[in-house]
């Protein structure tokens, strides 16, 4: 095993808390592999990079040693994970779950090494758990409790509905660490109360306590809200070369660091260089190229990366047309139409404040002409 000061200098990067730390210290010393497991609900068929956050740790917890589980929430998926909704989530049928299941288990060998990665799916012990099962952990934990949750609370003050089933959802996420006997859970921040719901259980059930690692949520391409499907600012994975390469190159230099920090592989150290050297006048275009190569080589091979970044130098940088280009008609009453009303109505950004963001860098032009 690595260094424990240097095992700790690569988990803590990035990280937005580790509880207990001084526990996580404590379970380095045991020099052995620890089990480390992170849930992820198949609620839509494809990933993004905002979920990869945790593959990337994951990923560096993998090459220090330890155990990786993959865990797919087939069961919890059924309820659907109640945190930062202000509604009830539709209950998803099992039909689609395991559909969405299945792209999940092709998707993370992109990041995770398959070798010594485990898949698992916590329906294996929770529908085993049986309704006795279910009562005795409902009676682990009190109303007041959940309510401390701020979602839950927000809702309950606000005359807002809470369906029964989803107090459940924290409790069941918890068991799965009591059934995998986990060392550490991975999270995003905003999953703070369910992994530390993992904590207590453990504790009821008479097992050894898990340490939480909760990791910051990633913003979108338009540099505000966290990324999402349903807000169209995400970079998915199974995106093509390159529409991914033309996305990371779209974020603003500030937010580049952020995806250096959370999604490269790249030491503290090495970032830290980066930074140094653009503060030196390095241009932060020639770093964000080597994040948008390093990504894309991950997901399809430096091939395709080299493609990609080729045709971002044609469209961009020569002011050239690629083959490819697509022809987009609009049809508008006014006589005159905002630039960014027009970016995206067309959808070349995914906000109007994305829009005003790409026009104040420079990155917008007509007919050769900055705007």
């Amino acid at each position: 095993m690595i260094d424990i000061e240097e095992q700790l200098l690569i988990i803590q990067k990035g990280v937005d808390e580790i509880l207990p730390l001084d526990e996580l210290k404590s379970k380095l010393m045991l020099n052995k592999p620890l089990n480390i497991k992170a849930g992820f609900d198949p609620t839509a068929p494809d990933l993004h990079l905002g979920h990869t956050v945790l593959l990337t740790k994951m990923r560096q917890l993998q090459d220090l040693g330890h155990n990786i589980t993959f865990l797919i929430g087939d069961f919890t998926g059924l309820i659907g994970d109640p945190t930062a909704k202000n509604v009830t989530r539709p209950i998803l049928t099992k039909a689609q779950i395991e559909e969405n299941a299945k792209t999940y288990a092709q998707q993370v060998y992109k990041i995770l090494d398959p070798d010594k990665t485990k898949i698992d799916f916590n329906s294996k012990w929770l529908v085993e758990l049986g309704s006795i099962g279910m009562l005795q952990l409902a009676a682990s934990q009190t109303v007041a409790r959940m309510l401390e949750r701020d979602d839950f609370n927000k809702r309950f003050k606000e005359n807002k509905s809470i369906s029964i089933h989803e107090f459940m959802y924290p409790l069941l996420q918890g068991y799965d660490s009591v059934a995998m006997n986990c060392d550490i859970e991975l999270g995003g921040s905003d999953q703070k109360f369910n992994l530390l719901m993992g904590r207590e259980l453990q504790k009821y059930y008479g097992k050894n306590q898990q340490v939480i690692l909760t990791m910051p949520l990633l913003e979108g391409t338009d540099g505000i809200n966290k990324m999402s499907k349903s807000l169209n600012n995400y970079i998915g994975i199974n995106d093509r070369p390159n529409d991914m390469f033309g996305k990371i190159m779209s974020i603003s230099d500030t937010l580049m660091w952020k995806y250096y920090d959370l999604l490269s592989l790249k030491s503290t150290s090495e970032i830290n260089i980066l930074k140094k050297n653009v503060s030196n006048g390095l241009n932060p275009r020639d770093v964000k190229v080597m994040l948008g190569t390093e990504l894309v080589t991950r997901y399809y091979g430096i091939s395709e990366a080299n493609d990609a970044l080729n045709d971002f130098e044609i469209k961009f940088k020569h002011h050239g047309f690629p083959e490819d280009l697509e022809l987009i008609e609009v049809s508008i009453e006014e006589d005159l139409i905002l630039i960014a009303t027009l970016l995206k109505l067309v959808n070349l950004v995914s906000s109007s404040s994305e829009a005003n963001r790409l026009i104040d860098q420079g990155g917008v032009k007509i007919n050769g002409t900055k705007i």
